[in-house]
């Protein structure tokens, strides 16, 4: 599709292809394209042996082991399962503020995340956050074929996400400037996940607030204005608003077993620098080394 969009899914887009999305450290390798679940399952992936037990698949049990010992032994299999990823994106108000690269860069890490999953072949699915989270169409294709990308909703999430496919890898993109408990929201998002990624995407902006300038501040969410001077105390206070904000997401993270990372919208298109989602496993390359930006026209 034609959108103003599209240079920086191409952004995206390229810088993926330098990369391949991490298997969940506790899923294990199997065939190509493929991951191993740590449950007992049905495929042809030998794991152990056990004792058999009221209501084991008799089609389990290991005869030639009856025949050694009289004992019925079961052989446990490990299930096969294909990598899966859900791309949340934050369909707020507050992602496409004029004179923010936030909107861009949501694109560009939105491709960047499909086409390292596709490198490493996993299915997908595209998810629009809004009161609620709901699949967007197309969502199966690269997100620059999507048919709702928009941000448009007012306001956070209403109360947790789910319907996601069990034992997914989950990436949630948004600037979480949103009233809602995050544990309200993770709950949902992490439950039955192999891995669960937040990613905070704030602009410059956000996180360096204009000192000595008067402000006529227009809410993008509620529409409620506000005039304000922003004078070092009034720096210092929303800063510190901020910090405490994040830490209360981090810490939901860590509870849920999540992964948090913050990222600045100007700065990743310019400069490209992906090390901290290598080093949290989950972006790998070949050689191990450091990515800066992509090449191409744009």
């Amino acid at each position: 599709m034609s959108s103003p969009l599209q240079p920086y899914f191409e952004q995206g887009y390229l810088a993926g292809q330098r990369f391949v999305l991490g298997i969940p450290r506790n899923a294990a390798m199997g065939m190509t394209g493929a991951t191993l679940s740590s449950l007992a399952g049905s495929s042809l992936e030998f794991r152990d042996h056990r004792q058999y037990e009221p209501g084991d698949d008799l089609r389990h049990i290991d005869w030639q082991a009856y025949a050694r010992t009289d004992s019925l032994i079961v052989k446990i299999y490990r299930e096969e399962i294909t990598p899966h990823l859900d791309l949340i994106i934050d369909g707020s108000q507050s992602m496409a503020v004029k004179g923010t690269q936030k909107e861009g860069a949501a694109a560009a890490l939105l491709a960047l995340f499909a086409a390292a999953g596709a490198r490493a072949g996993y299915s997908q699915a595209g998810w629009r956050l809004s009161d609620r989270c709901r699949k967007i169409p197309g969502g199966n294709r690269p997100p620059s074929e999507w048919e709702a990308l928009e941000f448009t909703h007012k306001g956070g999430p209403d109360g947790p996400l789910s319907a996601f496919k069990p034992r997914g890898t989950r990436i949630l993109i948004g600037d979480l400037l949103w009233e809602t408990e995050p544990l309200t929201v993770l709950r949902g998002l992490a439950e039955r996940s192999a891995l669960c990624l937040v990613v905070q995407l704030l602009s410059r902006a956000d996180v360096t607030p204009p000192l000595g300038k008067a402000l006529r501040l227009i809410d993008s969410e509620t529409g409620a204005i506000r005039e304000i001077q922003i004078d070092a105390l009034a720096a210092k206070r929303y800063l510190d608003a901020l910090a405490r904000h994040q830490q209360a997401w981090s810490d939901a993270c860590r509870q849920c077993g999540a992964q948090f990372l913050v990222i600045i919208a100007e700065d990743l298109l310019e400069e490209w620098n992906l090390d901290e989602l290598v080093v949290a496993g989950i972006l790998r390359t070949r050689s191990g080394g450091a990515v800066g930006a992509p090449t191409g026209n744009h």
